[in-house]
């Protein structure tokens, strides 16, 4: 899309299993120009999707906006965890963008979190509808930005990929493995990152960390071998993953986002 072309309506089709989640938002800025998707006073505009939850159900107040942020939190619990993943979803599909973030992890994991989710959060991108998520799916196929904080000791990367019902190529090659570590630093403690997605359909993608390129990968796809993904596949969706949803995601460690913005970027 040209710059004269910015203020244009621009609609996205996205087929996900029986789900047709179409989209159409008239841009409200021109090309290069960072739209806000958080207002900083409220959830207008998200909905969440938590793990043994109908849609739209916000179990405990796990995604809440206090003090200008959104807060991922798990005070309100009752009970462990117990694998409650869960997401909060852009109303909007996106194709071509720039999506940046700032995040910090805050307190403790919370009782019966997953040892591997220590410090561990995302952003979700190129994903399903939350309407065509089954009731107990722990994550909609998706690529994952994957947010990981410093343990205090190791060295932990973040701006990893992971993928949940996908595949990329790295390097040329196919990648099978979950996730793809990044070059990133480690960051430790509760001190603020900055995390840029840049998202030219599927053909590129890169992941930056305060900055700088940390991981690029090509050729987005569904995996057929995963049962969420092949059960789209056979509802009619295409395997290149060209765009999607985006959210964020509760994995049972606190975090909080106080700024998410995007800006659209030609084809």
């Amino acid at each position: 899309m040209t710059s004269q072309r910015a203020a244009s309506i621009v609609c996205f089709g996205l087929f996900f299993g029986a789900i047709a989640a179409s989209a159409c938002a008239e841009d409200s800025a021109a090309d290069g120009t960072w739209i806000q998707l958080f207002n900083g006073r409220d959830l207008e505009g998200w909905t969440p999707k938590i793990a043994g939850y109908p849609l739209g159900e916000n179990y405990a107040d796990t995604f809440r906006v206090e003090d200008g942020m959104i807060r991922v939190s798990y005070d309100r619990y009752d009970g462990p965890f117990n694998d409650r993943f869960g997401h909060l979803f852009y109303r909007e599909p996106f194709s071509h963008y720039v999506l940046r973030v700032e995040y910090r992890f805050v307190g403790e994991q919370a009782p019966g979190g997953q040892e591997w989710a220590l410090r561990n959060s995302g952003v979700m991108f190129h994903g399903q509808s939350p309407e065509s998520m089954r009731l107990d799916q722990s994550f909609p196929v998706s690529l994952e930005f994957q947010m990981l904080g410093g343990n205090g000791r190791d060295k932990r990367p973040t701006g990893n990929v992971c993928t949940p019902g996908t595949i990329v190529d790295v390097a040329g090659k196919p990648i099978t493995s979950h996730c793809v570590t990044s070059t990133s630093e480690t960051y430790h403690g509760d001190q603020w990152v900055t995390a840029e997605i840049e998202v030219h359909g599927g053909r590129l993608i890169r992941h930056k960390i305060n900055g700088r390129t940390v991981l690029e990968y090509t050729n987005a796809q569904l995996d057929p071998r995963d049962p969420d993904a092949k059960r789209l596949i056979e509802n009619g969706a295409t395997t290149s993953l060209t765009s999607g949803t985006i959210s964020l995601q509760s994995e049972s460690h606190p975090v909080e986002f106080r700024k998410v913005e995007l800006k659209r970027v030609d084809e």
